[in-house]
C-alpha cells in the first residue's frame, strides 16, 4: 500500500502554479470569445488568390464598416463585425471582390445579436451552478456525509479554474475562441472527475465499514486499489482525443484541446486534490 497522503504538499503545489498561471493568463490576457457570447457577424470566404488587405481595410471603411477582427490564411479570409444586415453583408462581399481582384465564394455567414449572446452566458451560468448544487446534494446524500460533498466540490473547483485558465493561454496564444463548444467541454470534465471522485470516495467507505481504521490508511487503500483503473480508463480517452487533435477537423480542433486539458486535470484532481481534502476534513471533524 503506497502512502499517497504524505506527498499532498506536492499536489497542492503543482495544482497551485497551473491555477495561479491560469488566473495571471485571465486577468492579464482575458479571452477571445466568440459571436455566441458577444454577438456580431463572422463572415468566412475563400479568394481566388490573396486579398490585398491594406485595400480592403480602407474600401471597408469607405462603407462605414468597423472590421473587429480578421485574419487571412493563404486564400481563406475570415472578419468579424458588429450585427450585420443581409445588405451589408452584399456590400462588404462586393468590397472584398475588389480588393482579391478575383472570384470570392462564401465560406461562412453567421450573425448573433448581443441580446442573444447575454442569454447565453446566463445560460452557461445557471447550468454551472444546478450541476454543482446538483453533485452537492447528491454527494451528502450518497455518502451521508457533508465532508464528501466538500471535498468533491473542491476538487470540481480546481477542474474548472485548470481549464479555464488553460483555456485563456490557447486563446491568447493560438486564437482559441470562448464558445459554447467549451462550455460543453467544461460540464463533460466536471461530471468525469466527478465520478472518478465517487468511485475512490465508494472504496473508502467500503473500508470504513468493514473495518476500524484511520481515515488516512483507508484513503491509501482505496487509491492504491483505483489509480491503475482509473489511469487505464483516462489513457484510452486521452489516445482517442490526442488522434482527433492530429487528424481531425479544425473547426472541433480546440473544443478536441479542452476536452483534453478536463480529462488530464479530472483524472490528476480525484486522487490527489479530493481524496487528500477529505483526509484532512475527516481529520479535522475528529
Amino acid at each position: 500500500m503506497i502512502n499517497f497522503f504524505k506527498f499532498r504538499f506536492i499536489y497542492f503545489g503543482i495544482s497551485t502554479i497551473v491555477i495561479l498561471s491560469g488566473l495571471i493568463s485571465i486577468f492579464t490576457f482575458g479571452f477571445r470569445t466568440s459571436i455566441d457570447f458577444s454577438g456580431g457577424t463572422i463572415l468566412e470566404y475563400q479568394t481566388g488568390k490573396q486579398t490585398d488587405m491594406k485595400r480592403l481595410d480602407s474600401l471597408l471603411q469607405s462603407q462605414k464598416f468597423k472590421v473587429l477582427l480578421q485574419e487571412q490564411k493563404g486564400n481563406k479570409l475570415s472578419m468579424r463585425f458588429a450585427p450585420l444586415s443581409v445588405a451589408d453583408e452584399k456590400v462588404v462581399l462586393e468590397q472584398v471582390k475588389k480588393a482579391s481582384k478575383s472570384s470570392v465564394t462564401i465560406l461562412r455567414s453567421e450573425t448573433v445579436g448581443a441580446t442573444l449572446g447575454k442569454e447565453t452566458i446566463n445560460k452557461t451560468l445557471i447550468a454551472a451552478l444546478v450541476a454543482i448544487l446538483g453533485i452537492l446534494l447528491y454527494m451528502t446524500f450518497a455518502f451521508k456525509s457533508f465532508n464528501f460533498a466538500v471535498a468533491a466540490i473542491v476538487a470540481l473547483a480546481h477542474d474548472l479554474l485548470v481549464m479555464v485558465g488553460g483555456y485563456s493561454i490557447i486563446s491568447h496564444f493560438y486564437g482559441a475562441e470562448l464558445n459554447t463548444l467549451f462550455v460543453t467541454a467544461l460540464l463533460t470534465t466536471l461530471s468525469f472527475s466527478v465520478h472518478d471522485t465517487i468511485i475512490i470516495f465508494d472504496k473508502i467507505r467500503e473500508y470504513r465499514r468493514s473495518r476500524v481504521e484511520d481515515v488516512q490508511i483507508s484513503a491509501n487503500r482505496a487509491l492504491t486499489e483505483t489509480l491503475i483503473r482509473s489511469l487505464n480508463n483516462s489513457m484510452t480517452i486521452m489516445f482517442m482525443l490526442l488522434a482527433l487533435i492530429l487528424f481531425g477537423g479544425s473547426t472541433i480542433r480546440f473544443f478536441i484541446i479542452a476536452l483534453l486539458i478536463g480529462t488530464i486535470t479530472g483524472t490528476y484532481s480525484s486522487p490527489f486534490i479530493a481524496t487528500p481534502m477529505l483526509v484532512l476534513l475527516e481529520k479535522r471533524k475528529r
